[in-house]
C-alpha cells in the first residue's frame, strides 16, 4: 500500500432543517392554531483515531465529506429527524489544519479519539413555538442555519519512540529488519527507503518500543535536495534518535565525522526542537573492520566531534552489537517521559455541543 502522510479534504456538516408553517384542521374543531414542528439539527463531522490505519491515502481520491442535513418540522407538532453525524477515521498522529486560517483544529492521538471539525447546523422554528397571547395564529418561523463548510489539511506524524537518522546507505533499513519484523527495502545503492517504516522491537514480555525509519538526508537536503527534509517531522514525537553513522565508508565517500556534521546541519536548518533531542551515536558496518583498526577509528571521530553521549558499534548486518543496543533503548526509554505528554492531552469535543437558540 503507498505511503501517504498529506492530503487536503472538504468537509461539510449537515444544515438545520427548516421550520413548519402549519395549522391544526380537523373536522368539527374550529380555530384549531398552530401547530408546525421544529427542525432537526443538521450532523456534524468528527474525525475519529483509528490505530488500525497507518497511511492517509483513502483521501486521496476521496476528498469531499458530507454529512446529512436535518429534516424540515411538519404538521401536527412533528419535529424532524436530527441529521447523522459523519465520522471519518483517521490514522493515530494526523494533525489537522485549517487551510483558510492555518489554524491547528487538533490531534488525533489515541484509538477511537473524537475531534469535531466542522459543527452541524441548528434546527429552525416551527409557528407553534411563536404563539402567544397577542399572537395566536403565527405565520412566523425560521428556517435552519447552514452547517459549517471547510477545506483541512491533514497531516500524519508517525508515533514511534525511537528515530533512526543518517545518511543514505548508512544501514538504518538493516538495522530495522534486525531488531524488528519489520521488512523494509534494502539495497547497495542510495534512497533505498522512500517513506519511513515502522517496526516493534520485543526486549521481552511487556517490553517493547516502536522504531521509525525514515528516507536517508543528504546535504542541501533543508533546501529540497535528494528527498528533502519532508520526512523529518515523523521523528518530532520520538522520545530518543539514533544516529547511524557508516565507521568504514568506501572509498570517495565522506569521512564518518563529516557525515554526522552533514545530518546536524540539517537537523539544525529544520527545526531546533529536533537538533536539541537525545541523540545516540550508533557505529554501524564494525564487521568490515578488525577490531584494532575499529578501536582506532572510533577513537579518532569521538576525539573530532567532541562527542560525549552514548556511543555503540553495531553490525546490522551480522547483528553484532544490536541486542545491547536494544537492550540499553529499553532501559533508557523506560525512564524518558512518553512522547504524547510533550504535546498535552488528546483534544476531544463534547458529542452534545449545539449553538444556543433564544426559542429553544
Amino acid at each position: 500500500m503507498k505511503f501517504v502522510d498529506e492530503a487536503v479534504i472538504q468537509v461539510e456538516a449537515g444544515d438545520g432543517g427548516s421550520g413548519c408553517v402549519s395549522f391544526r384542521r380537523e373536522k368539527f374543531i374550529p380555530k384549531g392554531g398552530p401547530d408546525g414542528g421544529d427542525g432537526g439539527d443538521g450532523g456534524s463531522v468528527y474525525l475519529v483515531g483509528d490505530a488500525d490505519l497507518n497511511t492517509l491515502v483513502d483521501f486521496r481520491h476521496h476528498r469531499r465529506h458530507r454529512a446529512e442535513r436535518g429534516q424540515n418540522g411538519m404538521g401536527r407538532n412533528r419535529t424532524g429527524r436530527s441529521g447523522a453525524d459523519l465520522l471519518i477515521r483517521v490514522p493515530l498522529g494526523t494533525r489537522v489544519r485549517d487551510t483558510d486560517t492555518d489554524e491547528l483544529i487538533g490531534e488525533l492521538l489515541t484509538d477511537d479519539q473524537r475531534l469535531l471539525v466542522a459543527q452541524g447546523g441548528f434546527h429552525g422554528i416551527g409557528n407553534a413555538r411563536y404563539k402567544s397571547s397577542t399572537n395566536r395564529a403565527p405565520r412566523q418561523f425560521s428556517p435552519g442555519t447552514p452547517g459549517e463548510r471547510r477545506e483541512l489539511q491533514l497531516e500524519l506524524i508517525l508515533l514511534a519512540d525511537v528515530g533512526l537518522l543518517g545518511l543514505p546507505n548508512a544501514g538504518k533499513s538493516s538495522l530495522i529488519r534486525r531488531l524488528s519484523s519489520a521488512q523494509p527495502k534494502v539495497a547497495d545503492y542510495p534512497f533505498t527507503t522512500l517513506h519511513p517504516n515502522l517496526g516493534v522491537v520485543s526486549i521481552g514480555p511487556k517490553k517493547s518500543f516502536v522504531i521509525a525509519d525514515i528516507p536517508g538526508l543528504i546535504a542541501g537536503a533543508a533546501q529540497g535536495a535528494g528527498l528533502g527534509t519532508r520526512f523529518l517531522r515523523h521523528l518530532a514525537r520520538t522520545r530518543l534518535l539514533l544516529h547511524l553513522v557508516d565507521i568504514a565508508p568506501p572509498e570517495g565517500s565522506d569521512a564518518p565525522a563529516a557525515q554526522v556534521r552533514t545530518v546536524e546541519r540539517e537537523l539544525a536548518e529544520f527545526g531546533q526542537d529536533l537538533a536539541d533531542k537525545e541523540r545516540w551515536l550508533v557505529l554501524n558496518k564494525i564487521d568490515l573492520l578488525d577490531p584494532a583498526t575499529l578501536a582506532d577509528h572510533r577513537t579518532a571521530l569521538l576525539a573530532e566531534l567532541s562527542w560525549s553521549g552514548p556511543v555503540f558499534a553495531i553490525s546490522a548486518a551480522n547483528g553484532d552489537g544490536t541486542h545491547a543496543l536494544a537492550s540499553a533503548l529499553m532501559q533508557r526509554l523506560e525512564r524518558l517521559p512518553h512522547p504524547l505528554a510533550a504535546v498535552g492531552p488528546p483534544v476531544d469535543v463534547d458529542d452534545e455541543a449545539r449553538p444556543w437558540h433564544p426559542l429553544d
